[in-house]
């Protein structure tokens, strides 16, 4: 593997089929819902014919999606592009870090590599993120690393009969 896709304690790969049962676990966890736009469950057919059809072709579907993972292949959490705009060099940035093992340094080692592979592979200018209000741990992750706040949308976010507002975070390379 390339030192851009790893360092001494992370790495990032590619999907594999054998990571249904991975996503399928997290990407059904109702409780991690609310820093997403999922609302409903997926099958697990649903999953399995995403990793099936899945290119990693970022120019083809406009998104990459890699797994984060310990040195000993534990898998820790994912990060994806998405919303990638190449006419501007741009896109969209989620990252997840499973619940047990946040707090540990992760986020930001993931973000190093992310963000490098980012510039100097894809050869983007800017990555952005949005980050509800109330979500501090995440705020101050990306702002330590960098992200500058551009705004605040107002009301951007629903969840159950509430708005939230989410702040638009961007890293400009």
């Amino acid at each position: 593997m390339t030192p851009l896709m790893s360092n001494d304690h992370v790495r990032l790969r590619a999907l594999e089929p054998t990571d249904l049962d991975l996503l399928y676990g997290w990407e059904n966890d109702a409780s991690l819902w609310a820093a997403t736009d999922t609302i409903a469950p997926y099958a697990r057919h649903t999953l399995w014919q995403y990793l099936q059809d899945y290119t990693g072709d970022i120019y083809k579907t406009r998104q990459l999606r890699l797994v984060a993972e310990q040195l000993d292949s534990t898998a820790i959490g994912t990060v994806d592009f998405f919303n990638f705009d190449p006419l501007n060099n741009r896109a969209e940035l989620g990252l997840f870090i499973a619940p047990e093992h946040r707090g540990k340094g992760y986020g930001r080692e993931v973000l190093q590599l992310i963000s490098a592979y980012a510039e100097q592979h894809i050869g983007l200018r800017q990555l952005y993120v949005y980050i509800r209000t109330d979500n501090e741990a995440c705020l101050h992750l990306f702002r330590d690393f960098g992200f500058v706040q551009a705004g605040v949308l107002q009301a951007w976010v629903k969840r159950g009969r509430h708005y939230y507002d989410a702040a638009l975070l961007q890293l400009i390379f």
